[in-house]
Parts: structure tokens; sequence; C-alpha cells
């Protein structure tokens, strides 16, 4: 930041109430809607508050559908800038702020329990409703690659899909989800199939509690759409990956289908290829080129993004 950029942005974050934006920000990327309704101002101010601090660099305004969001500024030096303004402020400072934010975040969590507890059994049929899942499973497989695999964890298993999928090619498969319901379709199915070595276990993908550098695959199958962070997701399912081991996310690319916010609980309408890439890289991994599956008639495109950490040993040796 030159000079000028620093006074700037010092003038931007230093207000109250864009100071509570931040706060807010800090935890999470949230759209004007929830804003206004955390801090209690209208839209059009709390709007007023966010160009100008996008204007001046600190946070980041990006449309998802018929909605805006924004996010703290991925730049280092404005991070650095934030961090440090925010550590100023005392412990318990807009308390409020951050109580009404986990009343936004419980509301989300109720709602979205009760969908995937009421969909579970019609779970797969409702997967494949706009794509070819054979298609996309196929891709995913050769994405995935042949194997052996020495433990596959897979990040909100759903009904075990992708554990049936890839588990025969895996010494070891861990699958974690928030609903006991979707557990217990995805236990039925993995001893339908007949894989014995699958450990399912009741998880939160934001803080898995598994051992870092544990898996040499790592799968997100249509999971980050439903979160209000997926960035944090990433960054915990690239936390798993052993060095030369692989992170493999499917879901879908950006698009305008409103309804689905309201029909089928999700969070974001889709990802585009420079996000995910710079989140793969923030999280130490190389992203390989996309893969992208179009729907056979009018829907929803798939995108397979696929990453691997570096191995710094073979890279020694050779």
């Amino acid at each position: 930041m030159t000079a000028d950029q620093t006074v700037e942005a010092l003038r931007a974050a230093g207000e109250p109430t864009r100071l509570r934006v931040l706060s807010l920000l800090a935890g999470e990327e949230l759209s004007v809607m929830e804003l206004s309704g955390i801090l209690d101002q209208s839209q059009p101010r709390v709007s007023r508050h966010l160009k100008l601090m996008t204007d001046a660099g600190l946070i980041e305004r990006f449309p998802d559908g018929a909605r805006v969001f924004y996010r703290l500024s991925s730049d280092p030096r404005a991070r650095r800038l934030i961090d440090t303004v925010l550590d100023l402020l005392d412990a318990t400072a807009n308390g409020d702020d951050h109580r009404r934010l986990e009343d936004v975040r419980r509301t989300r969590e109720v709602a979205a329990s009760a969908y995937f507890e009421r969909v579970a059994p019609q779970w797969d049929r409702i997967r494949s409703l706009y794509v070819c899942e054979t298609a996309v499973e196929a891709a995913i497989q050769r994405a995935a690659g042949d194997g052996p695999f020495e433990r596959v964890v897979d990040l909100g298993t759903g009904s075990g899909r992708m554990l049936t999928l890839l588990g025969r090619a895996a010494r070891m498969s861990v699958g974690l989800d928030l609903s006991h319901n979707m557990l217990n379709i995805a236990r039925a199915n993995v001893s339908r199939a007949g894989l014995e070595k699958v450990e399912l276990r009741h998880g939160d993908i934001f803080a898995t509690r598994l051992p870092e550098h544990s898996a040499d695959l790592v799968l997100v199958h249509q999971v980050l759409h439903y979160l209000a962070d997926p960035a944090a997701a990433v960054a915990e399912a690239a936390r798993l990956v052993m060095p030369g081991g692989r992170l493999l996310i499917v879901d879908f690319a950006p698009h305008q289908l409103e309804h689905l916010r309201a029909e089928h609980q999700h969070r974001r309408l889709g990802f585009s290829d420079p996000e995910m890439q710079r989140w793969l890289s923030g999280a130490g991994l190389r992203p390989a080129p996309p893969i992208t599956l179009p729907p056979d008639t009018d829907g929803l495109t798939v995108s397979i993004w696929t990453a691997e950490r570096p191995d710094v040993t073979k890279a020694k040796v050779a």
C-alpha cells in the first residue's frame, strides 16, 4: 500500500458502523440484507458504508445470483491493516452484533438441518436433477485416479455415494456429515456395497478434528454451495491432504437459479474457477486445470476442481 492508500483505508475504517462491519466480516462473508439486520440499519445506509470500504480496498464485493455478498479483502496488506485495527478494539466491543450474527447462523443451521433430514431418503434423486450423474461420476473417477489410496476422506458424505464409488480403491475411508439421518443412509449404502473398512462419523466440515496431512484423497462433493464460508471449508479440507495427496471438489459453476436458495437451502449459486483456484492455492495446494461438465439440457453445469499438495521429499530426491 502507498501512503495515500493507507490513509484512505484508515479513513474508511475509522467510523463506528464500518468497524462493526469489519468485525462481522472477519467471521464470514455476509449479504447486505444480513448485515442490515444485524446492524439494525437500513439497507441503503449499510450499502453506502460498504461501497466506501470497497473503494478503499478493505472489503470485496461479489454478486451471487440476485444477491450481493461482502468479505474482507484478500490482499495481504489490507488484511494486515484490518487485523491490526480489529486487535485494538476492546474484546467486548460489538458483542451484540456477534450475538445477532450467531442468531443468523442458528436460523440458517436449523433450516438446513430440517431440509437435509426431510430429503435424506430422496437425496440421490434430488442431487441428480440437473446433470447426468453417470457422466459426473465417471469424471470424478478419472480425476481421482485409480489408487490405491491409503485413506480417503469424504466431507459432507451425505448418502455415502462417493465412498461407494471410490471406496474399493482405498485401504481405509472416512465419511463425515452433520446429519444423523444422512449417516444412517450412508451406513446402509456402504454395507450394501460390501465395504468394510469405512468409518462414518458425525462431524463438522469446518472443524473435522481429523489429523493434519492424514489422507491421500479428500473429497468435497456438492457441499460448498450450502455453506456460509466455503473458503474455510476448502482450507480445512486442504489441511487433511498429505504430501503427494489430492483434494477433489465437485460443485456447480456460477448460475442464476435463485429458487434453489428457498427450495433447497443453497447459500451460494455456484463458484468460478478463479475463486476456487485462489482458495486452493491459498491453502498450500497446487491446482490442476478444472473440469467442466455442462448439462445435457437446460440446467446446471458441474465443475470438478482438483489440487495436490506438493511432495517436497520426492522433489528433493528427483
